[in-house]
């Protein structure tokens, strides 16, 4: 070690700064020494001014070190603050919730004792009080057992604040304590009074329910047989077209348009309750459905006319042949008023190959109507019209013999015998 030392180095001391020597190069390496020259000239003289490595280092340290001082007290202050001042706040509200508790603890064990006090006082009375009278002794009766709730009451609050850790005080005084029982025993008298009212008035809300459910029931089924007797009497062409009087009830209440209006929803109860409510629903149901079902079908005649021609198999009166009739005639003037006979939608209007000028209206559910013949059109393709509107004029344009109505149902397109549609009631 000795021989390493003397051999690159001139002494021990050498050796020993060695390091420090080297970092100092690396310094000055980076902070050269450096002269500045300043000319005065007023006068003309010329000074120069140095700085060493050992200055400019100092002074790049003293830099670096107010910009670090100034980024963490920045940090401090933006952090830390905050965070610090959170911390007090809560150690404060935690203080100040221990002493809202002691202070009730306090309050309510001093309330507790006068109360124990009391009654042991009450009781001394009513057990050596030898000429008692009655009302001396009920009134004492009833005031141990007020002392007694009272006590109670307390307990319960103390043992609530014992065992819950988050219990937030409600009284910091005797006097509100007292002041909560009382009002509590109140309204607890108040609840009684008005539970037996509202049972009362839930005695006499039901037996109206009653009364209610079996009127309305009497007045759907009165109406409902009067809305049957309509449909009846087209039960044997529905039949013919594979339809049922269920499924188009069903479709009835589903159907929708500007002038039936909205869909409707059947109602549903819960099985827990009275079935009576079920059956009400159900008859409610099949009511609306057949309303519906009297208002979308075209039920009635077109034109207040005797009918010439009915349907079926006829001979032709051009021909002579036989040939198949695809739907009704009325007789009728040049100009008599044609009336739609259900709430739809017109879809056609203008001329057709053999029909001449003609109006077809899309009623719901898959019915229409047709109207042949006529000498003019009073309405436009996609207008909504109502029962009774004046759609057009009869007349004889296209294959016709005389001015008349050729008056058509379809049901998804295909005409069918319409007289029981037609016929008066």
């Amino acid at each position: 070690m000795i021989n390493f030392i003397t051999r690159y180095f001139t002494s021990l001391w050498a050796f020993i700064t060695s390091p420090f020597r080297a970092i100092w190069r690396v310094i000055v390496r980076i902070f050269p020494p450096r002269e500045f020259t300043v000319m005065d000239t007023p006068r003309g003289n010329v000074y120069t001014y140095g700085q060493s490595s050992f200055w400019r280092f100092t002074r790049f340290c003293g830099k670096v070190g107010l910009i670090l001082w100034a980024t963490w007290s920045t940090y401090v202050f933006v952090y830390h603050r905050p965070l610090l001042q959170k911390r007090t706040e809560q150690l404060e509200e935690v203080r100040a919730m221990h002493t809202r508790h002691m202070s009730d603890l306090q309050t309510y064990l001093t309330k507790y004792n006068e109360l124990v006090r009391d009654l042991n006082v009450i009781d001394d009375k009513v057990l050596n009080a030898k000429d008692l009278k009655e009302g001396a002794r009920e009134k004492l009766m009833n005031s141990r057992i007020k002392t007694w709730g009272e006590l109670d009451f307390l307990r319960t609050r103390i043992v609530e604040m014992l065992r819950d850790e988050e219990f937030t005080p409600e009284y910091t005084k005797i006097s509100e304590l007292s002041a909560e029982y009382e009002l509590t025993r109140a309204e607890n008298e108040e609840l009684k009074k008005r539970n037996a009212q509202m049972v009362e008035a839930i005695t006499q809300i039901a037996d109206a329910d009653n009364i209610i459910v079996d009127m309305v029931s009497a007045l759907t089924k009165e109406n409902t047989e009067e809305l049957q007797n309509r449909i009846k009497r087209i039960n044997s062409t529905l039949v013919t077209l594979g339809l049922n009087q269920t499924t188009l009830l069903r479709n009835a209440n589903k159907y929708k348009n500007p002038l039936v209006g909205a869909a409707f929803t059947p109602i549903e109860f819960d099985k827990d309750l009275d079935e009576k409510y079920q059956k009400l629903a159900d008859g409610l149901e099949r009511w609306n459905g057949l309303r519906r079902l009297n208002e979308i079908l075209p039920l009635g005649k077109p034109v207040n006319s005797q009918i010439t021609s009915n349907f079926g198999t006829r001979k032709d009166p051009f021909t002579g042949k036989p040939k198949k009739h695809r739907g009704i005639d009325f007789a009728g003037k040049i100009g008599t008023e044609l009336l739609a006979v259900a709430p739809g939608r017109v879809v056609s209007a203008g001329e057709r190959v053999g029909y001449g000028t003609t109006v077809e209206i899309d009623h719901g559910l898959g019915f229409t109507t047709l109207y042949a013949h006529l000498s003019q059109i009073l309405v436009s393709r996609g207008n909504w019209v109502r029962p009774g509107t004046v759609i057009g004029l009869a007349g004889s344009s296209g294959r016709s013999t005389g001015p008349h109505l050729h008056y058509e149902i379809r049901y998804k397109g295909s005409p069918f015998d319409p007289t029981k549609f037609v016929k008066e009631e």
